[in-house]
C-alpha cells in the first residue's frame, strides 16, 4: 500500500494548474488563484467584470487544464430552467416519462453571463449549488463529484441584466473582480493577438490537462490537515459579526459566510506552503469571500459606499490576534 502524498507532492499539480492557465490569460493571477482556492474548498465562483476582460477565457482555460468533464451554458433572456437542469421526456418505446439530464450534470459548469437570464432560470441552480442534486417531479438526481459552478457576469449597472438574489449570491464561495489589465499586461495581450493567438483554440497555445480527480482529492485531503487555531477562528467570527454592526450595512455576513471565509483562508495558507492559518490569510480572502454577501443601506449606496470599502474599514478596526 503506497504512502499518502506529502503536502508538497499534493501541491505540485495545483501549482501546475495555475501556470497552465497563465499560458492563455495575462495579468489575472489573483483571479486564477481564487479559482484554485474554490476547487480546493468545493466552492463555486462568481467572476464579475466589464465585457472584454477575459472572464469566459479564464474559466475555459481552467476547464482545459483539468481532466474533468466540463460544459458551458450561455445564459440568455429566453433560457428556461429545464434548459439547465434537464426535464422529463416521454419515451414512446417504454410509454413512460424518462429524465433527460441537462448540462448541469457535469464536473465544471461554466454559467456564462448568468445575470442576463431572468430570476426564474437563475434560481434553477440554487439546489444544484447547495445540495449537489437536482429534483425533478419530486425525484432527486445527484450531480457528479466534484461539481463546481464558475459563473461570469457583467456589472449590474449594464443594460439587460438581472441582479442575482441574495440567496443565490450566498451560494458562491468567492466573488472575484476581473479588472482591466495594466498597460504592460494590455500590451502583452494585444501582442499575443497580433501574433495569432486565438482565444477559441486553447490547444494551439499548448494548454493541456495537468490535474484531475485524483490530484484534486489528494490536495483537498492535504488542505484538511492545515491547522486553524482558536484565535484565528475567533478572528474570522469577529470580522463577520462586525459586518452586522456596520451602520452602512442592512444585511451582514451570516455564519455560512464565516465558515466560507475560514475554508478559503485555510486553502490559501496551504497553497502558500504553510500548514497553519494566520490572520493575514484571513485578511487576504476577506474581500472575495464577503463582498457579495453584504447588502448596503440605500443611503450608503447613494453616498458611493461600496462593500469592499466597508470590509476594508472593518479589517482595520477588528482586533487581530497575536
Amino acid at each position: 500500500m503506497s504512502a499518502p502524498p506529502t503536502a508538497d507532492n499534493a501541491r505540485a499539480p495545483l501549482e501546475a494548474l495555475r501556470a497552465e492557465i497563465a499560458k492563455a490569460v495575462v495579468g489575472q493571477d489573483s483571479v486564477i488563484t481564487g479559482l484554485v482556492v474554490a476547487l480546493l474548498c468545493r466552492g463555486h465562483v462568481l467572476l464579475e467584470g466589464v465585457p472584454g476582460v477575459a472572464k469566459t477565457l479564464i474559466v475555459r482555460a481552467l476547464a482545459a487544464s483539468l481532466q474533468l468533464e466540463t460544459r458551458r451554458v450561455q445564459f440568455t433572456p429566453d433560457l428556461m430552467p429545464s434548459d439547465v437542469t434537464g426535464s422529463l421526456v416521454y419515451d414512446a418505446r417504454s410509454a413512460e416519462f424518462v429524465f433527460q439530464p441537462g448540462p448541469v450534470f457535469t464536473n465544471l459548469l461554466l454559467a456564462d453571463e448568468i445575470n442576463r437570464t431572468p430570476p426564474k432560470t437563475q434560481a434553477s441552480l440554487l439546489e444544484a449549488m447547495e445540495e449537489r442534486q437536482v429534483s425533478v417531479d419530486g425525484t432527486p438526481h445527484p450531480l457528479p463529484v466534484p461539481f463546481l459552478v464558475a459563473a461570469t457576469q457583467n456589472p449590474i449597472e449594464y443594460e439587460g441584466t438581472y441582479p442575482l438574489p441574495e440567496a443565490q449570491l450566498d451560494r458562491f464561495l468567492l466573488k472575484l473582480t476581473v479588472s482591466l489589465p495594466g498597460r504592460r499586461d494590455e500590451i502583452d495581450v494585444v501582442t499575443r493577438h497580433a501574433a495569432g493567438f486565438d482565444p477559441h483554440d486553447l490547444t494551439a497555445v499548448g494548454l493541456r490537462p495537468v490535474a484531475g480527480l485524483t490530484e484534486l482529492d489528494a490536495a483537498r485531503t492535504s488542505v484538511s490537515r492545515t491547522t486553524v487555531s482558536a484565535e484565528v477562528t475567533g478572528y474570522v467570527v469577529d470580522i463577520c459579526r462586525a459586518t452586522r454592526d456596520s451602520p452602512s450595512v442592512v444585511l451582514g455576513a451570516s455564519p455560512r459566510a464565516a465558515t466560507a471565509l475560514l475554508a478559503a483562508a485555510r486553502a490559501w495558507a496551504w497553497l502558500t506552503g504553510r500548514d497553519y492559518v494566520t490572520p493575514d490569510d484571513v485578511k487576504a480572502l476577506a474581500l472575495p469571500t464577503l463582498r457579495h454577501r453584504l447588502q448596503l443601506r440605500p443611503e450608503a449606496e447613494m453616498e458611493g459606499v461600496t462593500t469592499d470599502a466597508v470590509i476594508s474599514s472593518l479589517l482595520l478596526h477588528v482586533p487581530v490576534p497575536r
